[in-house]
């Protein structure tokens, strides 16, 4: 399996640790953010394969934070995934409409998540 670096934004740390421990598992290198601020900080500094993001952040929000990370010419092709408990089919549609390349539910499943991540990594390397 290839290492594969991802960077998880999430302020909640029972989520965080979650999907740390799963992906660390999964044989992911993960970076990890606590606020839109710092997540916005490490995308430029640590180059991630993939960003998955919560929504409802403190400081900045997601979709701001996203705005942010695409805004720098080297990191506007890293695929971004939004992470929210919101599972409404406007909330779906509101992160697409904001520029998330992806979507995924909370609570998050820990047997669904490592093929979400590897899907979302190989859809963003094809473009």
């Amino acid at each position: 399996m290839s290492h594969h670096k991802i960077l998880v934004i999430e302020d909640n740390p029972k989520n965080l640790k979650l999907v740390r421990d799963v992906l660390v598992y999964s044989g992911y290198e993960v970076v990890e953010a606590t606020s839109g601020e710092d997540g916005v900080r490490l995308a430029e500094e640590t180059a991630p394969d993939l960003i998955l993001m919560d929504l409802q952040l403190p400081g900045i929000d997601g979709a701001e934070a996203l705005r942010q990370i695409r805004s720098h010419d080297g990191r506007s092709r890293i695929p971004v995934v939004a992470v929210t408990a919101f599972a409404m089919a406007d909330d779906r549609a509101r992160a697409f409409a904001s520029g998330f390349d992806g979507y995924v539910e909370k609570p998050i499943s820990a047997r669904a998540l490592p093929a979400q991540v590897r899907d979302f990594i190989e859809a963003g390397g094809a473009s």
